[in-house]
């Protein structure tokens, strides 16, 4: 594919000059003019891989088109030369410092101008290729913790006596909530990546069931007083867990994983536990994972229990049934109710292979002398 480079100069010319200099080797577009290299670019972004800029022009000069580029993130995929007989060491540097690639002053020898111009362009090139490659290796790692995650948190599930459908649906919730939660409000200073991290970490809040008796996980019916004490425990148990992981400490998902699995049992009028706390105490990624955790369990079928209906859950959660909540996340709640149902029931059970994860499951239980129960559906 033909390389394409945009010439900007109010000086037909100059625009002239360079084309005849360029011509033979890529596909040259010329504007006279600030705004008409904003048309251009807006209009052919892709296709553009070299900006060769006037900085004085009258109206928009090269100064703020660059701005523009900065500004729409052109920068990072498109280079910019800038073509001047202005050789002031402060314009310069100026014009570095918004980001231009490379300086050709006039006159244009044929020589420099095609030699920068083609280095400049295959130094792009070469960065756009390792830009690619750390991102292949970044979706790569991406996708290989969320396959940990999922494994882990299924051993969990199937030794819960679930379907493993439990986890797949907090990650969708509490993707829905945190979703609405940034656009109602800036009080969390929520991002996408932030986002991403809380939904994949909410897998692991029940990984301190592990610890938990099969006798009392399964149990088809109330537990005692005594019973339930020792289910508490999963909370505090699961964060530590996760802070025994020493080596990770410093990883931002396991110290997101550590405030869902300890405090998402947590309520806003300090009634929860393990720790009483209330209010913003308890961390945002805590919060939300607390309700999609309440919601799928009273919209789930149980060893103990059946599935309450949609609007059922929704009024028993809202009203204080299930314990006191954060009031905005409560208004997010009602805000995305419409379209949980059908949220949930296209996620399905997961992205990985079902029959896969409950065979590996099986095998690592197995291993550690660990029965599976029976699965409910």
């Amino acid at each position: 594919m033909e390389k394409g480079i945009l010439i900007v100069d109010d000086s037909p010319l100059n625009r002239g000059l360079l084309s005849d200099i360029l011509s033979d080797e890529y596909n040259i577009l010329q504007a006279e003019s600030g705004e008409k290299a904003v048309i251009a670019l807006s209009r052919n972004a892709d296709d553009i891989h070299l900006v060769l800029l006037d900085l004085n022009m009258p109206g928009m000069d090269g100064f703020e088109v660059l701005r523009w580029m900065k500004a729409k993130g052109l920068l990072d995929s498109i280079a910019v030369i800038v073509i001047s007989a202005e050789n002031s060491n402060t314009i310069i540097e100026k014009a570095y410092e918004l980001g231009v690639t490379d300086y050709i002053s006039r006159p244009f020898d044929t020589i420099i101008v095609r030699r920068r111009v083609s280095n400049t362009i295959a130094l792009y090139a070469k960065q756009r290729r390792l830009e690619d490659l750390v991102i292949d290796q970044m979706y790569k790692n991406e996708r290989d913790n969320k396959l940990m995650i999922s494994i882990l948190s299924h051993i969990v599930e199937f030794r819960n006596g679930e379907s493993g459908a439990h986890i797949i649906h907090i990650n969708v919730l509490t993707r829905m909530l945190l979703e609405r939660l940034a656009e109602i409000s800036e009080d969390y200073n929520l991002s996408s990546i932030d986002i991403n991290l809380i939904s994949t970490a909410s897998a692991l809040h029940d990984i301190g069931k592990i610890t938990v008796p099969s006798s009392i996980l399964n149990k088809p019916g109330r537990l005692t007083g005594e019973e339930f004490e020792i289910m508490k425990q999963h909370a505090a148990r699961g964060a530590e867990m996760l802070k025994s992981l020493e080596a990770y400490q410093s990883e931002r998902l396991i110290e997101v994983a550590y405030q869902i699995c300890r405090w998402h049992h947590e309520r806003y009028d300090g009634s929860g536990y393990p720790d009483g706390l209330s209010g913003e105490a308890i961390p945002i990624a805590a919060q939300v994972v607390a309700i999609a955790d309440v919601y799928d369990a009273l919209t789930s079928n149980r060893c103990y229990k059946i599935a309450f209906p949609h609007e059922k859950a929704m009024s028993m959660i809202i009203n204080g049934e299930c314990g006191q909540f954060n009031p905005l996340l409560l208004r997010c709640l009602g805000d995305i109710s419409d379209d949980i149902p059908a949220r949930l029931e296209e996620a399905g059970e997961s992205k990985f292979a079902k029959a896969d994860l409950q065979a590996i499951a099986e095998n690592a239980l197995g291993k550690a002398n660990i029965k599976m129960p029976k699965m409910t559906h």
